[in-house]
């Protein structure tokens, strides 16, 4: 037997959330993967922009859904093409599922931040966000620069 690995934590992020969306509390929630996907993610082989979260309704309560999430295999480990991009399910109890239900009534989208490897298991931190427009983003552009100038005169 063969020491065991580190536990190194991996961080799959999805950049333009912060850019295009005014974000309200995160929530980290579990994710349903199969064995290829669970080693490919370990290896930094995903990609979740673009990406947002729906919930399905069943007789038991809402499910929350995964969607347009990328996760692609590589030499060592084979994900068939059409498996790339299917739909995962996500793991959250009935009360964080009825808060993200009330935020998507509200017209918020669900949006994945970011894909979380950390010992064994895998975790998808989400959030409930409003669409910026055009000129919201110009002005935390704008605001993003200003505090860049004023710590760099402070210092």
């Amino acid at each position: 037997m063969g020491k065991k690995q580190p536990n190194t934590t991996k961080r799959i992020t999805n950049r333009r959330a912060k850019h295009d969306y005014e974000l309200g509390n995160d929530l980290v929630v579990g994710i349903a993967l199969t064995g290829a996907e669970t080693k490919s993610l370990r290896r930094g082989r995903g990609n979740i922009r673009g990406a947002y979260v729906a919930v399905k309704d069943t007789p038991a309560g809402g499910e929350l859904w995964l969607l347009n999430a990328t996760i692609a295999g590589d030499s060592a480990v084979k994900i068939p093409e059409d498996q790339h991009t299917r739909s995962r399910k996500l793991l959250a109890k009935r009360r964080e599922i009825q808060a993200l239900v009330t935020a998507k009534q509200q017209g918020r989208t669900i949006i994945p931040l970011e894909i979380i490897t950390h010992g064994r298991y895998i975790k998808v931190r989400i959030s409930a966000g409003r669409g910026k427009k055009l000129y919201d983003k110009r002005q935390t552009l704008k605001q993003r620069d200003q505090n860049r100038d004023i710590a760099r005169s402070l210092k």
